[in-house]
């Protein structure tokens, strides 16, 4: 059986490179990597793209919109990291996990945006409660979310990793404060809400490692349900998954940590609280579930294999 041919639009970028190591070593593909100085060459980007099977694009926005413009070969899937098609018509959301139909239409696309390191968080632990009408489509939410300077890109993992930085960097840092991050379209639509939520993103002085977390008020909610009737209605959703589980209701310590589960593509559901206010958080490895891991398995279940190969 012919290997499927692999090419990645940007693999000197951290999601790149973090592809690169997830698939480098598998001796199921074919892994075609483009010449150093070719690498801003349009027909010579033309030429891997078209040849390819799977592309992962690790662009900017207009870069990965470019790249799709030089697509010309039917059978070339795309597996896009950027924010530029996640809420776009004909592409397939990169979530599997989403709903019981996800999986599927992700095997059947040849064009998926993979979700951003965020929405990942946020859509795990408040899809499945709206699906379920426990949240309201109109329920006012509140997110914060914690991560990791890698979600920065290059430019901030040089600037936290300067022996001569600034001293500001050595306290958590609250951003976004527009309330207008770039991952909030997605976030909305995949979770069928009314309005985007109240959302602020927070990066802090460690490699890698999410915790995005909403808070509910149970009174609020349809059927006033207590946190351990929130925490078994997400158990029942993720309940046959392999990446995402959800720890048993009050089983985890005093303090949650936000590198738990680095190094892996696994993400965890915390639901902490009491008859009368509810959190909800996930635990993830931004680089993995939360990029490159996610684009992997989306991977994988194109190519009609075990989705969890290469991925730990």
């Amino acid at each position: 059986m012919a290997k499927a041919k692999v090419y990645i639009d940007g693999q000197s970028g951290t999601t790149g490179l973090q592809i690169y190591e997830r698939i480098g070593a598998r001796d199921d593909l074919e892994l075609m990597r483009i010449a150093e100085d070719k690498r801003h060459d349009i027909d010579e980007r033309r030429r891997f793209i078209n040849d390819a099977d799977i592309v992962f694009l690790c662009l900017p926005d207009d870069g990965a919109r470019e790249a799709v413009s030089l697509v010309e070969n039917p059978d070339t899937c795309i597996i896009d990291a950027s924010t530029a098609h996640r809420t776009a018509d004909g592409w397939t959301y990169g979530f599997p996990e989403l709903n019981a139909g996800q999986r599927d239409a992700i095997a059947a696309s040849k064009r998926i945006a993979n979700p951003g390191c965020h929405a990942t968080g946020f859509i795990s632990v408040t899809a499945p409660l709206v699906q379920a009408g426990i949240v309201p489509a109109d329920y006012p939410l509140t997110c914060f979310s914690l991560t990791g300077y890698s979600g920065g890109g290059k430019k901030m993992i040089a600037d936290y990793e300067d022996p001569d930085r600034s001293a500001v960097l050595d306290a958590p840092g609250i951003y976004g404060l527009t309330l207008a991050h770039k991952h909030l379209p997605e976030m909305q639509k995949y979770c069928g809400l009314d309005h985007a939520p109240v959302f602020l993103p927070v990066v802090d002085d460690y490699y890698k490692g999410m915790a995005t977390t909403i808070m509910l008020q149970n009174r609020m909610l349809n059927g006033a349900p207590s946190a351990e009737d929130i925490s078994a209605c997400l158990a029942e959703h993720y309940k046959d998954q392999h990446f995402v589980r959800v720890l048993p209701f009050g089983d985890h310590g005093p303090t949650l940590y936000a590198n738990m589960l680095a190094g892996t593509n696994h993400l965890a559901i915390v639901v902490c609280g009491n008859d009368e206010q509810t959190t909800v958080t996930a635990l993830f490895d931004n680089l993995g579930k939360g990029a490159s891991g996610a684009a992997v398995q989306n991977m994988n279940i194109v190519l009609g294999i075990d989705e969890t190969t290469g991925l730990v």
